[in-house]
């Protein structure tokens, strides 16, 4: 599956610049964050890890209840692992998932006063390195990067002092068809 970084970049500057129209700089607010949690690569390898990250953002109130805004993520993954008779009954293919970068435009709406509930759209870029080694002849190794586009949805809990935690569940879908999903908690501070 193909995507396109600068068709998603293109949506998400259109997102913020539709919200920051006629909004008062004070409905604007920031955040950063510390998160970890599960991490599970799908296809011939299938293993499952742990990530751990930061993430900064910033949300634009668009009401009451609703917001929206734009979010930035840097992860590294333990997920790394090897499957045997993927090609033929003897070969092996062992994957290595490195760092994540990702760019999403999230849509917020609160339940309650310190309760939001979210959804996330974008891009995420990751660093993947494969080995394949046949049952005979040598060993291949590729190492690159992969596009993919990036789905999630969570709940933020208000802790006081501008403290918040969250509960997140992430699908990104990167090019031949590799799949991720993950289920993070996090920790950050808005301001």
């Amino acid at each position: 599956m193909q995507h396109s970084p600068t068709l998603a970049a293109a949506a998400l500057a259109l997102a913020l610049s539709i919200t920051c129209l006629g909004q008062p700089a004070a409905a604007q607010t920031f955040r950063a964050e510390v998160h970890g949690g599960l991490d599970r690569l799908s296809g011939d390898v299938g293993k499952s890890g742990l990530l751990y990250g930061l993430g900064a953002g910033v949300d634009v109130q668009l009401g009451e209840k609703a917001s929206i805004g734009l979010e930035a993520n840097v992860d590294l993954s333990t997920v790394d692992g090897c499957a045997r008779g993927v090609m033929t009954p003897t070969d092996t293919l062992c994957a290595k998932v490195q760092r994540d970068l990702s760019a999403v435009a999230r849509l917020s709406y609160k339940l309650a006063p310190s309760t939001q509930i979210y959804a996330l759209a974008g891009y995420s870029n990751a660093r993947l390195r494969l080995d394949y080694t046949p049952a005979t002849g040598p060993a291949t190794s590729i190492a690159g990067n992969a596009d993919g586009l990036r789905l999630g949805a969570g709940i933020q809990q208000g802790l006081g002092g501008g403290f918040y935690s969250k509960l997140e569940y992430r699908y990104s879908n990167y090019e031949a068809d590799t799949v991720r999903h993950q289920v993070l908690v996090g920790l950050g501070v808005s301001f």
